[in-house]
């Protein structure tokens, strides 16, 4: 059973990416860049430092009196909000875009993009307000996921998407293995419910609204856990390179008729996998891991092999952000 658990976090992961992928040209034309300048080397240090900072931020209020509550509500409206902006912007690709309302003389416009994003971000809220099961977690994540990789890849630039992912990998491996609170915070969140954990369940049955929490499920067997879990910023965050590499490398004709851009785009997504193998074999061990630094380690190695055999160059793409 630990074989599909692991390979349905794997689905989970690779579709995040190339629902990242497929939003990206279109979200880059939109405008939607979350930064001025993606080409600064310091356009991810905002990003950097409140994935530092919010954790801590989050285990502070879980200790205090109704703190666990009110932090859950908060969180939930603020999932449902950036998923209003993101389906918005999603929704906003599709036709008809804008559509003329009677009296036609009175020029009044309904935007069916904005009626349909509201009622999925609403739809989200009500859903992990009453009834979070896994798959419900899980969805909510997948479509979040996606979209943040397209707008962080399309924010960040090649040397800046290096910052990010070398950045935050050190601090992953410091925040699990020697302060440990990544830890305390992935089962505080498994108690909130909300999809900042991917889940994946033995079976589809798999009741996670009234599951143990994360500190009893570790308290058992390897062999007894049902459930196993990654953070949804284990998606994000090597995406984000995959994506910046799909947006700001040159796209010219490669092997087999294929974008230079996306090859090595591909690259860095293989990389990342290779990685996700080896993670996936320590933590069948039964032992938290921090993802991101074999996750974002190997995403940057196969970005780099593929750049070197696509581009016949040691550059890397780096020098086109100085």
């Amino acid at each position: 059973m630990r074989n599909v658990r692991w390979a349905g976090l794997l689905g989970l992961y690779v579709g995040a990416q190339v629902v990242g992928l497929a939003l990206s040209a279109p979200f880059h034309s939109a405008g939607l860049s979350s930064t001025s300048n993606p080409q600064s080397p310091t356009a991810p240090l905002f990003i950097i430092a409140l994935i530092v900072i919010a954790p801590l931020g989050i285990l502070f209020l879980a200790r205090k009196q109704g703190g666990l509550a009110a932090l859950r509500q908060l969180i939930l409206i603020a999932i449902s909000g950036a998923l209003y902006f993101t389906l918005y912007a999603t929704f906003s690709l599709a036709p008809p875009g804008l559509i003329l309302l009677p009296p036609y003389s009175a020029e009044i416009v309904a935007d069916p993009a904005l009626l349909f994003a509201a009622m999925a971000a609403a739809g989200a809220y009500l859903a992990l307000l009453m009834e979070p099961q896994w798959y419900v977690v899980d969805l909510v994540g997948f479509v979040a996921g996606g979209s943040l990789i397209a707008l962080l890849g399309i924010s960040f630039a090649i040397l800046p998407a290096f910052i990010l992912l070398g950045a935050l990998m050190v601090y992953d491996a410091i925040a699990v293995y020697r302060t440990k609170h990544m830890v305390s915070l992935a089962e505080v969140v498994t108690e909130m419910k909300l999809p900042i954990l991917m889940v994946m369940p033995d079976s589809a049955g798999y009741d996670y609204a009234h599951a143990p929490t994360l500190k009893e499920q570790r308290a058992q067997p390897v062999e007894s856990r049902t459930a196993m879990f990654m953070g949804l910023g284990d998606v994000v965050i090597p995406g984000t390179l995959v994506v910046s590499a799909f947006i700001w490398l040159p796209a010219v004709p490669g092997a087999l008729g294929v974008g230079t851009n996306l090859w090595v785009a591909l690259g860095a997504l293989l990389g990342s996998l290779a990685g996700y193998g080896v993670l996936m074999r320590l933590v069948l061990g039964g032992n938290p891991q921090a993802g991101l630094p074999l996750l974002n380690g190997g995403a940057l190695v196969g970005y780099a092999v593929a750049y070197v055999l696509v581009f016949h160059s040691l550059s890397l793409g780096l020098t086109g952000a100085l």
